[in-house]
């Protein structure tokens, strides 16, 4: 019996939650016996930066298609569509694995034409919602129902996923499984407080520190915690706001930082390699999650890891690790009144309290490991399936 082979496709390799879960379920898929592993992604292009580093320098891991670019582009993309069928068909994959929108769509509809037997599709975050137009809703609907119809299995970072997929006519509910989006946990769960890092960042022992770790880009949520920042900073002269990560919207959040006169409240780290993000989230006291538009943001269960307690929006998947008032405060999308007030009501007792439940729960749900586990048992099932097919 020959081994079980798996192309995993996705769009582009940023530095970002969707591109991370791709690689560390491709690398941890290798390591299955029985199990050959193929990644195909377009070219890493924009300000987000490249993870493509990680998979590129294993041999006959990678191969880079050229045509498949984020952007709507008709040619490119028809283009796309038949260098991936070209590519299904030599490979003969038993699965194909898409991750994205475009990759999404595009990769289920050139395994399906290429006569692949197992389609899987993660959901990593909503490709239609409130944050867009009405046109671009209808046309990503059609998009992700079309591509549906040839999927074989749903892979859900958050079960808030499913529920918007299934409510928008895409499968039903045994087409879809929840599989966390792992991560290595103990880079976080040693992260610390180092007073050499806060010095660095010019940070002082006593100050409190807001952390946010996202892309500086629409829907993101920076917005309102600038909404809330003059008044925090008047009445609570030791806080201070740390944004890690960098994007299109930098030029205009540092303008608005110095018209505010916040110059010395908030520090900007700019784009950071993920290895680097434990030590700066082992500074913070607290981490703020503002994103309308989110799978599941890894931010949150990584600081969760990190003993930090988490504000979120109630948007998404987030619910289902900022527990309110367990490992942190969940709020209504927009309420900046609320949020200016969670964050007031810290203290050193109540931030260990939450930081400590939110840990117990990261170290139980979202390991690495398990996630490689579960995606590997949702393979051999899918095949077994397939298999009993007369």
């Amino acid at each position: 019996m020959r081994d079980m082979r798996v192309s995993h496709v996705i769009t582009r390799l940023i530095v970002g939650g969707a591109q991370e879960n791709t690689i560390a379920s491709v690398l941890g898929l290798r390591e299955k016996p029985g199990v050959e592993v193929t990644l195909l992604s377009g070219p890493t292009t924009g300000p987000e930066g490249t993870l493509e580093p990680r998979v590129a320098r294993i041999p006959g891991l990678l191969t880079l298609v050229p045509e498949l670019v984020r952007p709507i582009a008709p040619v490119r993309d028809w283009l796309a569509l038949r260098k991936l069928t070209r590519l299904f068909r030599e490979q003969r994959p038993d699965i194909v694995h898409t991750h994205s929108g475009k990759a999404g769509v595009l990769g289920r509809l050139a395994a399906h034409a290429a006569g692949v037997p197992i389609i899987v599709h993660t959901i990593h975050g909503p490709s239609f919602g409130p944050f867009q137009s009405s046109l671009a809703n209808f046309a990503f609907r059609a998009a992700e129902r079309h591509a549906g119809r040839v999927t074989t299995h749903f892979v859900s970072v958050a079960n808030a996923m499913t529920e918007q997929y299934i409510a928008a006519g895409i499968g039903k509910p045994e087409h879809y499984t929840r599989i966390f989006s792992g991560f290595d946990l103990e880079p976080f769960l040693n992260a610390k407080n180092d007073l050499a890092m806060r010095a660095k960042l010019g940070i002082n022992p006593g100050d409190f520190v807001i952390g946010k770790v996202a892309r500086l880009f629409e829907h993101k949520g920076h917005d309102d915690l600038f909404a809330i920042a003059p008044a925090l900073a008047l009445s609570h002269p030791t806080l201070k706001f740390l944004l890690v990560g960098d994007g299109a919207l930098r030029p205009r959040f540092e303008k608005l930082v110095q018209q505010l006169g916040l110059e010395r409240q908030f520090i900007f780290t700019g784009l950071v390699p993920p290895a680097d993000v434990p030590a700066l989230v082992g500074v913070m006291d607290v981490l703020v999650h503002l994103s309308r538009r989110e799978g599941l943001a890894r931010a949150l269960p990584q600081a969760l890891a990190a003993g930090k307690p988490v504000i979120a929006y109630d948007c998404d998947g987030a619910r289902e690790v900022c527990r309110d008032g367990e490992t942190g405060f969940l709020l209504p999308v927009g309420d900046t009144l609320q949020l200016k007030n969670r964050l007031t009501c810290f203290n050193a007792t109540l931030c260990a309290q939450l930081g400590a439940r939110g840990r117990e729960l990261v170290q139980a749900q979202f390991p690495a490991q398990r996630m490689v586990d579960e995606l590997h048992r949702l393979y051999l099932r899918l095949l077994a399936d397939q298999s009993a097919i007369p």
